[in-house]
C-alpha cells in the first residue's frame, strides 16, 4: 500500500481475520456455504498479501503475474459456479478486481501502489460498483442481526449475518485497495 504503514497493516489484519473466519464458514453442514467460504477465504488471504505496506515488504517482480494467474483462475471457477447461484457474479467481479490490481502493480515502477498506476476509467468503474456493494451490504447486515439474535441454533459457519459481515468487511477492504492504486 501507498502511504503510511499503520492503515496498510490494518488493512491487513481486516483482510486476514476475515479469511480466518471465511476458513471457519468452511466447516458447514451446508455445500454452497462452503463452497462460498472457500472462495472467500481466498479473497480474504490474498487482499491481506495484497495489501502489505511497500516499505515493509515489496514483492519480487513475478509475484503480481502469480497473483493474476490465481485470481484469473477464481474469476473461471466463479464464472463456472454462476450458472447456479447469482451470487457467483460477485464473486467473479471480485476477482476481476484482484486480477486488474495485480496487473496495475505488475506494470508500475518497482511493483508499489502508486496513484494511478490502473486505468482510471476501470478503476472508477470498480469503486462505484465496490462502494454501492458495500452501502447494500450494510444495509442489509441491520435486520438479519436484529432478526437472528433470537434463534441462536445456528453454528459459528451458518450465521447468515457473520457471512454477511465478512463480505461487508472484504468489500470495505477493496475500496480502500483501489482508492490506493
Amino acid at each position: 500500500m501507498h502511504g503510511p504503514a499503520s492503515p496498510g497493516w490494518l488493512l491487513v489484519a481486516l483482510c486476514a481475520a476475515t479469511g480466518a473466519y471465511c476458513l471457519l464458514r468452511m466447516r458447514s453442514d451446508i455445500e454452497a456455504q462452503r463452497r462460498a467460504a472457500g472462495g472467500e477465504a481466498l479473497m480474504g488471504f490474498g487482499m491481506a498479501a495484497m495489501a502489505v505496506p511497500a516499505t515493509v515488504f515489496t514483492p519480487p517482480a513475478w509475484a503480481w503475474p502469480l497473483y493474476a494467474a490465481v485470481f484469473g483462475a477464481a474469476a473461471l471457477r466463479a464464472l463456472w459456479s454462476a450458472r447456479d447461484s447469482a451470487h457467483h457474479l460477485h464473486h467473479l467481479v471480485g476477482t476481476a478486481a484482484m486480477v486488474y490490481m495485480a496487473m496495475a502493480m505488475a506494470a508500475s515502477p518497482g511493483g508499489h501502489h502508486h496513484g494511478g498506476a490502473g486505468v482510471p476509467a476501470v478503476t472508477g468503474l470498480l469503486l462505484v460498483y465496490f462502494t454501492g456493494y458495500v452501502l447494500l451490504s450494510g444495509a442489509r447486515l441491520v435486520p438479519v442481526a436484529v432478526a437472528a439474535a433470537g434463534s441462536g441454533t445456528a453454528g459459528w459457519g451458518d450465521r447468515p449475518e457473520l457471512a454477511r459481515a465478512c463480505r461487508l468487511s472484504m468489500g470495505i477492504a477493496m475500496v480502500t485497495m483501489l482508492l490506493g492504486l
